[in-house]
C-alpha cells in the first residue's frame, strides 16, 4: 500500500518536473562555462609546474572535474530545500498532518523523480561534453569498481537530500532560511571537492575533512571511480558515508517531530 502511495507521488513528480525541462537544460549548458574556465586554469598550472601534481596529470585533473559535474548532475537536489521551506512557511504543511503520509518519504519520492527528469534532460549535453573530452576519459580497470561506485553514489544522493531537508526544517523556527542556505552551501562547495581535489590539501587538513559529510557528497564517489582510493581506506570511507546517511536520517526525523510540535503550538 505504502509502495503504491509513494509510487504515485513519484509519478506525479515526474510529470510536474518535466514542465521545467528547458530550465534544466539551460542550467546544464551554463554550468559548462565554469568547467571550461577550470580547464584553462589547470592547463596553466600544469604548464608551469610540471606534468604531475599529487598523482594527477593534466588529463587526470580534467577527467576529475568531468566526473564532479556528472555526480553533481545525478545527485544534487534541485531547490528541494526552498520548496519544503515554502510549504512550511505558507502553511501548506498542514495538509500532511491529517493524511497517512510520511512527509520525509513523500519528499524523497519527489527528489527521486526530480533527479530522473533532470538527468534525462541533461543527458545529451553531458554525453556531448564527455565525447568532446574523450581523450581525457579513464575508465576503471576493475569491474568491481562499478557497483561500489554506484553504492557510494546512492549514499551521496541520500546525504545531499537529507542535508537539504534538514536545512528546510529550520523554516519551522526561522522565517527566512536563505542566509543559512548560502552559508552552508559555500562550505559545501569547497569541502565536497568541486573547487579542486581534496587530496591536494595537506594531510593534517585531510584528516579532519574525511570525517565531515561534505567529503562524501562528490569527492569520495569520484575517487572511487578513479580508483584512487582502494583497500581498507575504501571500506572505511564507505562505512563513514553510511554512518553519515544514518545520522542525517535520524536528525531529519527528529527535526520533523520537533518542528511539527512547534508548528502546532504556534498555529493552534
Amino acid at each position: 500500500m505504502a509502495r503504491g502511495k509513494y509510487g504515485t507521488v513519484f509519478s506525479i513528480g515526474l510529470q510536474n518536473t518535466f514542465v521545467y525541462r528547458w530550465n534544466f537544460l539551460l542550467k546544464t549548458l551554463f554550468s559548462l562555462i565554469p568547467l571550461a574556465a577550470t580547464v584553462f586554469v589547470w592547463r596553466a598550472v600544469f604548464s608551469e609546474g610540471g606534468s604531475d601534481t599529487h598523482g594527477y596529470d593534466f588529463h587526470g585533473i580534467v577527467f576529475y572535474f568531468l566526473l564532479t559535474n556528472l555526480v553533481d548532475t545525478l545527485v544534487t537536489p534541485t531547490e528541494d530545500e526552498w520548496q519544503i521551506a515554502a510549504e512550511i512557511r505558507d502553511g501548506r504543511i498542514s495538509a500532511f498532518l491529517t493524511k497517512p503520509v510520511d512527509y520525509l518519504a513523500y519528499r524523497l519520492s519527489l527528489y527521486a523523480s526530480y533527479r530522473i527528469v533532470y538527468t534525462s534532460v541533461t543527458l545529451l549535453p553531458l554525453a556531448l561534453l564527455f565525447w568532446g573530452f574523450h581523450d581525457f576519459l579513464r575508465m576503471p580497470q576493475s569491474s568491481a569498481t562499478w557497483p561500489i561506485f554506484l553504492l557510494s553514489l546512492s549514499l551521496s544522493a541520500l546525504i545531499q537530500f537529507l542535508m537539504a531537508y534538514l536545512i528546510a526544517m529550520l523554516a519551522f523556527w526561522i522565517l527566512e532560511i536563505s542566509t543559512i542556505v548560502f552559508l552552508l552551501y559555500s562550505f559545501e562547495y569547497f569541502l565536497s571537492g568541486q573547487v579542486f581535489p581534496l587530496d591536494l590539501l595537506p594531510d593534517s587538513f585531510q584528516g579532519v575533512i574525511r570525517w565531515m559529510p561534505f567529503t562524501y557528497e562528490v569527492f569520495f564517489p569520484v575517487q572511487i571511480f578513479l580508483e584512487r582510493i582502494q583497500g581498507p581506506l575504501l571500506w572505511q570511507g564507505l562505512a563513514i558515508q553510511t554512518l553519515w546517511a544514518a545520522i542525517l536520517l535520524t536528525m531529519a526525523r527528529c527535526a520533523w517531530n520537533k518542528g511539527i510540535r512547534h508548528y502546532q503550538a504556534v498555529g493552534g
